[in-house]
C-alpha cells in the first residue's frame, strides 16, 4: 500500500496539498516569508499526531464502552536550535471528563495507542522523545 499526495505551490509561501478528496493549505509566518494564511507545515505534524493518538483512543474507549466527554489533546514540541529544527521532544497531554473507576481504561487506551497502534507516534519516536500525560476533569 501506498498514500500520496500532491501539493501545489499558491503564491508567497503557500501551498494546497490534495488529500484523497481534500485540500489542506499551508503558509508560514511572516517572520518566515508567509502571510499565516494557514497552519506551517511543521505545527499539521503535531496536528497529525493528535489525530491519529486520539482516534486510536476514542476507538480503544469504546470498544470497552467506556463513556467520556470533553477529550482534547494539547502538544508542546521543543524544537532543535540548529538546522534542520526537528522536533527534539514532544509532549502530549491528553485531558478527558471520564468516570474515576474507568481512569485505569483510560490508561491503558494511551499505553496501547502509543506502544502499539500510533504510527504517527512510531515515526515521532524515530527523532523526537515522546511523554505523555492524562489531565482528569
Amino acid at each position: 500500500m501506498t498514500h500520496s499526495v500532491t501539493t501545489i505551490f499558491t503564491k508567497g509561501m503557500a501551498f494546497i496539498s490534495h488529500i484523497n478528496n481534500h485540500a489542506v493549505a499551508m503558509d508560514t509566518t511572516s517572520d518566515e516569508g508567509g502571510t499565516d494564511s494557514a497552519p506551517s507545515p511543521k505545527r499539521m505534524m503535531l496536528a497529525a499526531l493528535a489525530g491519529c493518538t486520539g482516534m486510536d483512543v476514542v476507538s480503544i474507549l469504546k470498544k470497552q464502552r467506556v463513556t467520556f466527554s470533553d477529550f482534547t489533546i494539547d502538544i508542546d514540541a521543543t524544537i532543535a536550535d540548529e538546522h534542520p529544527k526537528i522536533y527534539t521532544r514532544v509532549k502530549i497531554s491528553y485531558k478527558i471528563k471520564i468516570s474515576p473507576a474507568d481512569k485505569s481504561k483510560m490508561e491503558k487506551a494511551i499505553q496501547l495507542s502509543q506502544e502499539k497502534y500510533c504510527s504517527v507516534s512510531a515515526m515521532f519516536r524515530a527523532f523526537a522523545t515522546l511523554d505523555t500525560e492524562i489531565i482528569y476533569s
